[in-house]
């Protein structure tokens, strides 16, 4: 395990040829390996092993007299075979581990062989070793594929990486941040209560604690995934970030301006206010943005067609509507 430092003082001799570098890694090179060091190198990719790759490495440990288990004389029912592969999940050497445990562990029969059956196999692998990287690719490969299967509405999918994360390892409480997150940011206000769903089974993690918190957090992520969508908010919030950033931060308009502190009213503030409850609708026409900040066709918050939200945009409409017929009125 070489450290930075370490990589460094390996440069120059990379570069000049004067030695031939092979390593290999188990983290992401781009984060663990020093960017010139790894410009000067051909990265390989190894991915797990197939089933039928697997297969092969078994059967060949069992007929290999040299450097495998041929001389034993092991006998594997294809049933034990099966599990074996299954549960190694591409892993080599889980499955090769397994079957020199199997061998070990038998008791010859009356020929000298080594049988290995079914029960045996399931004895010894009884619960499939979930992929757990809680700090390197496959825990973030594995969270954005949960959080993309909730945006896009696959419960099935949403159930399967959740549980596979849990039954991994996961921390319940990441996975309940996750949730609550897109409760409001891929939800929003298409269905306001996927929010307060989120939070209930917040609440129920740490009340109830795991596992039996994740039927309240399933609940909450297929609810999330099978509402209907809106990312009106997060649109919304960039929309007044970038004007925050393009104009000036004038003060409130005068009449918006507070007046329960001393000499506020000496100051004029409040003068002109209009209060919305005097008036149908409870809506008044009055400018509440600062000077500056443009308004007219393109508002910050857009509310789409979905879900409850609809009801909002066609309240925005009613109200626009109504102090339009107010101008008209006036004129």
């Amino acid at each position: 395990r070489f450290n930075k430092a370490q990589q460094d003082a390996l440069l120059p001799h990379v570069e000049d040829g004067s030695i031939t570098l092979i390593g290999a890694t188990t983290e992401n090179p781009f984060f663990e390996v020093n960017p010139p060091l790894l410009s000067r190198a051909r990265l390989v990719r190894f991915n797990a092993l197939t089933d039928d790759q697997v297969r092969d490495l078994v059967l060949r440990a069992i007929a290999d007299t040299e450097r495998g288990l041929g001389s034993l004389k092991v006998v594997i029912d294809p049933a034990a075979l099966i599990h074996i592969v299954n549960m190694a999940g591409g892993d080599a050497l889980l499955a090769l581990s397994a079957l020199e445990a199997l061998a070990d562990l038998a008791t010859p029969d009356k020929n000298g062989n080594l049988p290995i059956t079914l029960a045996d196999a399931e004895e010894l692998l009884q619960r499939r070793v979930m992929p757990s990287d809680k700090a390197g690719d496959a825990h973030y490969d594995t969270i954005s594929a949960f959080i993309k299967s909730m945006r896009g509405g696959d419960p099935d999918a949403t159930a399967y990486w959740m549980l596979r994360m849990l039954e991994g390892g996961e921390d319940p409480r990441t996975l309940m941040r996750r949730i609550l997150i897109h409760a409001a940011e891929d939800v929003g206000l298409a269905d306001p209560q996927a929010l307060v769903v989120a939070s209930a089974a917040a609440h129920a993690l740490e009340m109830v604690g795991y596992p039996e918190a994740r039927i309240p957090m399933l609940e909450a992520a297929i609810f999330v995934a099978c509402a209907p969508k809106s990312n009106s908010v997060v649109v919304t919030i960039g929309r007044v970030m970038d004007d925050l950033e393009k104009t000036r931060p004038e003060p409130p308009p005068i009449h918006l301006r507070g007046t329960g502190y001393k000499g506020a009213k000496a100051l004029g503030h409040g003068k002109g206010y209009v209060y919305p409850h005097d008036f149908p609708d409870a809506i008044a026409e009055q400018r509440y943005l600062p000077d500056g900040v443009p308004t007219g066709p393109d508002p910050y918050y857009t509310p789409n067609d979905r879900g409850y939200e609809a009801r909002i945009k066609a309240r925005l409409e009613e109200w626009r509507n109504e102090l339009e017929r107010r101008r008209k009125e006036r004129k």
